[in-house]
């Protein structure tokens, strides 16, 4: 009994302080030509989502609350990219692929509020569109600048407040070893995947805060596009019904990215989990859907593509 005891003490001041990722192919050969293909969509993610900021904080005909929430989105993209993707380059060519326990925490702490504000961020945007659309008289009322203001102040509020508890429930538990991570990046379920204890009220609290935090928001999303396609297709012109759809069919594209793979990830059985896949996944709604927003926005949009002009002419 004492030798147990013994062995549960040491056990238990063994903590890990250091954690490590596996590599993101395991076919050394293509390393290098990953690299470049994830910088150059890096690169691309940051001058696109820079040029959406500058022509929607410069240009008099894009101050509006549409505008001011994909202002709003362009610098969430920004940083989310950024809590992941240069540690992941990094990672490339360093021998020791790996993470302090503090910069593990803070990476996932980054990541987390940056994705639950962008969730929350994008219902307020399908909120603009629905009054807009389907309350066109009464959007100046509705849609005041205090309310917009306000709207993104609540997301980035949830999203600091839940990361916070999330993050702290995680990182104390105890990690005693391995401390390979399965991942290129510190995520919640590879990572409970290390601790030394049983991870199942943690895995149900996870699923919990993905429920009320993905799946909430986007069912909010999905009410107000119901109730405008219902008000486009009411209206006596094809030409009216197309001009109607075409200022909220961006937003409807980049949701449908940045959705299908989160919740692919994070809501999908156990049983159909795999670490491949959720590499795939994960580098999905980290870097292509944050690389493909101002293109969507840029080429679908006729006052951003107007406004793009004005400013390379300046």
């Amino acid at each position: 009994l004492k030798k147990n005891l013994r062995d549960m003490t040491s056990w238990n001041h063994t903590v890990v302080t250091y954690f490590q990722f596996s590599p993101f192919s395991s076919i050394p050969e293509i390393q290098g030509s990953l690299f470049c293909l994830v910088l150059l969509m890096y690169l691309s993610s940051l001058v696109g989502n820079i040029l959406i900021i500058m022509i929607t904080m410069v240009d008099a005909a894009l101050q509006s609350p549409m505008y001011f929430f994909l202002k709003n989105l362009s610098f969430l993209e920004i940083g989310y990219t950024s809590s992941t993707i240069p540690k992941m380059l990094v990672n490339f060519f360093t021998q020791r692929k790996g993470i302090s326990f503090l910069g593990c925490a803070t990476q996932m702490y980054a990541f987390s509020v940056l994705g639950i504000t962008e969730c929350c961020l994008l219902s307020a945007m399908a909120y603009d569109r629905y009054v807009a659309i389907c309350h066109p008289l009464r959007y100046t009322t509705m849609m005041s600048w205090n309310k917009c203001f306000l709207l993104s102040a609540v997301s980035w509020l949830i999203g600091v407040l839940v990361a916070l508890g999330q993050t702290t429930f995680i990182f104390t538990l105890p990690y005693c070893g391995p401390n390979r991570i399965n991942h290129f990046f510190c995520d919640l379920l590879p990572l409970l995947k290390l601790a030394c204890v049983d991870t199942y009220k943690n895995e149900i609290t996870t699923y919990i805060i993905a429920v009320l935090f993905i799946m909430v928001p986007f069912l909010l999303i999905v009410v107000s596009y119901v109730q405008i396609l219902h008000t486009i297709f009411k209206m006596p012109s094809a030409g009216g019904k197309r001009k109607t759809f075409s200022t909220c069919s961006s937003h409807l594209v980049v949701v449908t990215l940045f959705y299908g793979s989160g919740i692919v990830t994070y809501l999908r059985p156990k049983a159909f989990y795999s670490s491949s896949s959720n590499k795939l996944l994960s580098l999905s709604y980290t870097l292509m859907s944050p690389m493909m927003n101002p293109l969507i926005y840029s080429l679908r949009n006729k006052e951003v593509k107007q406004a793009l002009k004005r400013l390379i002419a300046k």
